[in-house]
């Protein structure tokens, strides 16, 4: 998660000249002071999914998408693990996981869409990170290898795809000047519908699966706090494809297109649909 490039809300608009597809150098556009602006709301999700996980003697857990490894060191303190590895691809995230490291749990760089383990874990656990990952069918072939026989698979990922907070990005993706600078991207949302994920989990052998959508109420301060909290998260995948100036100037439109899609309620409430799975082998 990189340094942020985001103007404040109060700031002008920055002008930009249209051109070809911009190559992010930087790499990382995830802030963890950004991403942490929510910590509590975030977070309930992954105690919810915790409590779905049955405590085995001798876990050896991963954690797909560990962020800054608070979460991570929770999982690992509450289950007794055995051993526990974190990984992301963010190096500012490792950064600041590299402080909950211990000789039982440790933080690595890699991408969970391709990771592999020369050994399978008794927990396979992702919060909030696999809706990240394209062609989820095939996705969760490769995490039903990570498991071991007998072992759990516990995944979280948010669903709120439908709601305008998402659809106003899109939008303002799709419009000039930004499609031409996006090189005609969109985000697209892999995440499936909850019986979809059943029929998954069973056919790839499950023998217990549970699978819920569940909608979180957030009470923020005002509709601008809907534009900070997908700063932190959805807007990233846009900030790596744009320069400064242009996603600068892509926040203010989609500020603007938000303001048409919400109301200016003060305080203001943000639901929030996620999936929980739990399976085990």
């Amino acid at each position: 998660m990189s340094a942020g490039n985001a103007r404040p809300s109060d700031a002008p608009a920055v002008a930009w000249t249209p051109g070809g597809p911009y190559v992010n150098t930087m790499g990382d556009p995830w802030r963890p002071a950004q991403y942490e602006k929510f910590r509590d709301q975030r977070a309930q999700p992954f105690f919810d999914l915790l409590g779905l996980v049955e405590p085995d003697a001798q876990l050896r857990a991963v954690d797909l998408g560990c962020g800054t490894g608070e979460l991570t060191s929770e999982l690992h303190r509450r289950l007794a693990c055995q051993a526990t590895l974190g990984i992301d691809t963010s190096p500012a995230m490792l950064e600041r996981a590299a402080a909950h490291a211990g000789a039982d749990l440790r933080f690595e760089i890699a991408d969970l869409a391709s990771f592999e383990a020369e050994a399978p874990f008794d927990l396979v656990f992702s919060n909030a990170a696999v809706q990240w990952v394209p062609d989820h069918p095939r996705l969760f072939e490769r995490l039903r290898r990570l498991v071991a026989p007998g072992g759990q698979l516990a995944l979280q990922m948010p669903a709120n795809h439908d709601h305008p907070s998402h659809l106003a990005a899109r939008a303002v993706a799709a419009q000039a000047p930004f499609a031409a600078a996006l090189g005609g991207y969109t985000r697209q949302i892999p995440v499936l519908s909850p019986e979809h994920y059943a029929e998954l989990l069973y056919g790839l052998g499950f023998a217990q699966q549970h699978v819920r959508l569940q909608v979180y109420p957030h009470v923020l301060g005002s509709r601008d706090d809907v534009v900070e909290w997908v700063k932190g998260t959805l807007l990233t995948d846009y900030e790596k494809r744009l320069s400064p100036p242009q996603f600068a100037a892509f926040l203010a439109a989609y500020r603007e297109e938000l303001a048409t899609r919400l109301p200016a309620s003060s305080p203001f409430f943000y639901p929030f649909k996620r999936l929980l799975l739990w399976a085990r082998g």
